[in-house]
């Protein structure tokens, strides 16, 4: 076997990228390309519309309607060697909904990839979510119990819970990547930082001398990765020996927790704009977190991956992109 070429460590591999038209597939699609891998993007909306970049296949799926044998078939048919899952849903759908995109799907995939021939590795995209509470002062560790106190970490947490089980059970070559709150160029608009620089452009666009903003409260600190960083940390388990890698949860972030209020008034800083904040009073019937912060020592001991872009410079490519 002829080894990959320099710069291109994926040359002649079949990667299949679930949820391709969404914030982490577009990302994650032309890097894998660069790398020289063979590129099927799936998604519900028709891709071809949105992708943004050349030699990269697309295909349009409703995926969490297709079933563990629709979704076998077509894998087989793929002939994948590497599936990374970044469907999902987070913003703008009901509890339902959600569970059947976070949860019920990944059971239908692993199932469905436990039943070819030819195993493809799994590489599921989970959240720090799952994890609920973490200790503030200090970061959460991989082998942390896990606490989810909204709908979405409890669906994720359902989603990585399949994916072990059958990994280790010996079913599939799977592994988690357990992701902090990403950000970068392209953020959506349904997340805090993506909604706030879009507002951001739309008052610059205005012109409204000294505007306003009024947020909800901005007490809680969390771990922000760049999503480039995120794409490395992915390329790098698709790289990766199965015995390394197999079975595991793996947390990807910044190890560092933010105070959001900062981060906010740094994003605010790079729109140029003098805006007065407001922030809301509590909603006392919300569940949510105050201290999200990753430790991320086993990425660096098993796949050398550290993140590569602080905040601030994530936070400028945002508003760059907006």
């Amino acid at each position: 076997m002829t080894a990959p070429a320099p710069g291109r460590p994926m040359a002649g591999r079949r990667v299949v990228v679930l949820g391709g038209s969404g914030f982490l597939g577009r990302h994650l699609s032309p890097a894998f390309q660069r790398a020289g891998a063979d590129v099927l993007t799936v998604s519900r909306t028709a891709p071809m519309r949105r992708h943004p970049s050349p030699g990269v296949a697309a295909l349009a799926m409703d995926l969490t309607g297709a079933g563990p044998d629709r979704l076998a078939a077509f894998l087989a048919d793929a002939e994948a060697e590497l599936v990374v899952n970044a469907a999902g849903a987070v913003w703008g759908v009901t509890q339902e909904e959600m569970h059947r995109a976070n949860a019920e799907l990944v059971g239908d995939l692993v199932e469905a990839m436990a039943a070819l021939p030819r195993r493809p590795r799994l590489i599921q995209l989970g959240t720090v979510h799952e994890y609920g509470p973490g200790t503030v002062g200090g970061g959460t560790t991989e082998s942390h119990t896990p606490a989810p106190v909204t709908p979405y970490g409890r669906a994720k947490l359902l989603a990585t819970d399949r994916v072990l089980a059958a990994a280790r059970s010996g079913a599939l070559d799977g592994v988690v990547l357990r992701i902090a709150n990403i950000t970068g160029p392209g953020t959506p608009p349904g997340s805090l930082l993506g909604g706030l620089a879009g507002r951001l452009a739309r008052l610059r666009e205005a012109g409204e001398p000294n505007p306003m903003l009024e947020l909800a409260p901005l007490r809680a600190s969390r771990d922000f990765v760049d999503v480039r960083d995120v794409v490395d940390a992915v390329l790098a388990v698709a790289a990766a020996p199965a015995g390394l890698v197999s079975g595991q949860i793996i947390n990807i972030g910044s190890g560092r927790a933010t105070p959001v209020r900062g981060a906010v008034e740094r994003l605010i800083a790079h729109s140029g704009l003098a805006v007065r904040l407001v922030e809301r009073e509590a909603d006392t019937a919300r569940s949510d977190t105050e201290w999200q912060q990753l430790d991320i020592a086993k990425a660096a001991r098993l796949l050398g991956w550290r993140p590569r872009r602080d905040l601030d410079s994530s936070l400028g490519a945002l508003a760059a992109a907006v």
